[in-house]
């Protein structure tokens, strides 16, 4: 059913259909970069816990174990497929009433490379939401730190958002000695009628397979560990 789908997409995408897309496509981008910094800051108390994030895989097993086996993936979701996971929001309160004004919002969180991680090239699932990777924290030297979709290869910028249609081939990498942050964001695909409505029911399909349902179970058992790390440092500080 959606590889069927997604041969229509082209024809109804508001946007095009190219590897990347134009920041000025969407007007809510310009309030995304103003505000980078604010999330940066609530990033920075986060990566005090580095190592206790989970890896990719970790959540994601499905999709994860094909493109990562190492521990150098690590996240911290806000959001998945429009569930909004609460304590961590609480944890970066600006950031989730943030991102939270940008319409169509379905996935968020803060996708850390360490340094020597590449993602081996792949495709994402469905080609019913685009991508926006904003840079949080990126190396100092650029041509080691990137990502290449399609034939063309980009390089993030603090503080700038970078959009593309994930159903290309692509792969990203982090050779620096640096960590590279972004905040990760799947945005529902602006398309014209039917094919809007279409793409929002598989998109709740989606969100109830066993493939998402069972990413959801290995959150709650991550924050479960993450939040014993967080309340015994801060007993450990009064």
């Amino acid at each position: 059913l959606l590889q069927k789908y997604e041969r229509l997409i082209p024809r109804y995408s508001l946007i095009g259909d190219s590897p990347f897309f134009a920041a000025n496509k969407f007007s809510w981008t310009k309030d995304l970069e103003a505000n980078w910094y604010v999330i940066r800051q609530e990033l920075d108390t986060i990566l005090r816990y580095t190592e206790q994030l989970p890896n990719f895989q970790d959540i994601s097993p499905d999709q994860g174990y094909s493109i990562a086996q190492d521990n150098l993936w690590k996240t911290y979701f806000l959001y998945g497929y429009g569930v909004k996971l609460q304590e961590n929001c609480q944890r970066c309160p600006m950031t989730a009433k943030i991102i939270e004004q940008i319409p169509g919002m379905k996935t968020a969180f803060f996708s850390i490379l360490l340094p020597g991680k590449h993602i081996p090239e792949h495709r994402g699932p469905y080609k019913g939401v685009i991508r926006c990777l904003l840079g949080l924290k990126v190396p100092q030297a650029p041509e080691k730190c990137a990502i290449r979709v399609g034939d063309e290869t980009r390089h993030w910028q603090e503080g700038k958002v970078m959009l593309f249609d994930d159903s290309f081939p692509h792969e990203a990498w982090n050779y620096s000695s640096e960590i590279r942050v972004v905040l990760f964001l799947d945005i529902v695909r602006p398309m014209a009628f039917p094919l809007s409505w279409l793409n929002l029911f598989l998109l709740k399909l989606i969100a109830m397979s066993p493939f998402i349902q069972d990413a959801k179970q290995n959150q709650k058992k991550w924050h479960k560990n993450l939040a014993k790390v967080i309340n015994s440092e801060f007993k450990s500080r009064k």
